[in-house]
């Protein structure tokens, strides 16, 4: 049976169209919004606001007591672990969470919630919203490896014509594996096999996919790496994915692998990734993530020829934040109508 009403506490960053567009799709839903007591964006999607914004004590208490008087939140409070813990703990009504963040399962672990609040109230991600500008940007990253854009800039730069010509590579003759398959990870083989590639999924469990023509286990990553010509990952951050893309996967590559990571960066072992390009096992690595952000200054990653550092920009769109109010809206509906909601958070694996 539906229920009348959700009171949702806007608890990020929301313009007045957006909230119009959530309630005119969902019309049971009830904002509350204060936007005094939110930090100005600085960009799109800028849920963290300015941060240089400061609540006054006064603001800090009319802000809390919104969120303690609501059944639902939009976003993590200022995007903080902390703040999200004392308001879960806070409101024994709050029934549900939806994080800005499509790896929002980590910030919900970071905030050390006891097993009866994890159980009471469902937490959600905007998991989905990302696919598009993510898979593009990793396809982007294995044209460019495969068309050697490290030495194209650098003879541009150098204003060098080379006298012997040099081949390039055809991502439609490669063999790409793919760590990671939800909605990223799928669009990402769909595109590599529109371009003609051959594609190896790799997940904890196996899925028959259109676009997957081999799977393997995550255990079993080595036994492919020596006819792997790039590995694109869009997996989450969790204590079984750390380090999953390590030594011994690079030690039976062969040269001039493609790297490419659109999911988080604690799942490459780092230094073994900088050890495998220094010594050419790793040709080119296009890093929208790294394990540590923002990337240390004295990291070698910045100045490797063979690396394209992207600050975890990749999935910035223009209409982010709609498709995240979209999202929000369905979820919302789905939640008074007593149906499951989409993007739920594994409050095991926190995923």
């Amino acid at each position: 049976m539906s229920e009348d009403v959700l009171t949702v506490a806007v608890a990020t960053p929301l313009s007045e169209q957006l909230a119009r567009l959530i309630q005119q799709r969902e019309p049971r839903v009830r904002l509350r919004v204060d936007r005094s007591l939110l930090p100005p964006m600085r960009f799109p999607a800028d849920f963290a606001g300015d941060p240089s914004f400061r609540r006054t004590p006064e603001q800090q208490q009319a802000f809390e007591r919104m969120l303690d008087g609501a059944d639902a939140l939009y976003g993590i409070p200022d995007v903080s672990p902390a703040a999200l813990k004392r308001a879960v703990e806070a409101n024994p009504q709050l029934r549900w969470v939806h994080t800005m963040a499509a790896g929002g399962g980590s910030q919900v672990k970071a905030a050390g919630l006891g097993e009866a609040d994890l159980a009471r109230v469902a937490f959600t991600t905007s998991a989905g919203v990302h696919g598009g500008p993510l898979a593009e940007f990793a396809l982007f990253g294995l044209l460019s490896g495969a068309k050697r854009l490290p030495k194209l800039l650098a003879d541009q730069r150098d204003k060098h014509w080379p006298h012997d010509r040099w081949v390039m590579s055809q991502v439609g003759e490669q063999t790409v594996l793919v760590l990671g398959l939800g909605g990223i990870g799928r669009e990402i083989a769909r595109l590599a096999k529109a371009f003609g590639a051959h594609v190896i999924g790799s997940a904890r469990s196996p899925k028959e996919l259109p676009d997957i023509d081999e799977f393997v286990r995550p255990d079993e990553l080595a036994s492919v790496a020596g006819r792997v010509d790039a590995v694109a990952l869009a997996l989450p951050g969790t204590d079984a994915t750390e380090g999953l893309l390590g030594r011994d996967f690079f030690a039976a590559a062969g040269p001039g692998l493609t790297v490419v990571n659109v999911g988080r960066g604690t799942v490459i072992d780092e230094p073994a990734l900088i050890a495998a390009l220094q010594d050419g096992t790793v040709g080119f690595a296009a890093l929208d993530v790294v394990a540590v952000e923002p990337l240390a200054a004295d990291s070698a990653l910045w100045s490797l020829p063979n690396v394209l550092i992207s600050p975890h920009t990749a999935a910035l769109n223009p209409a982010e934040e709609r498709r995240i109010a979209e999202l929000f809206a369905d979820n919302a509906g789905r939640l008074l109508d007593g149906r499951p909601l989409l993007h739920r958070v594994d409050t095991v694996d926190f995923y």
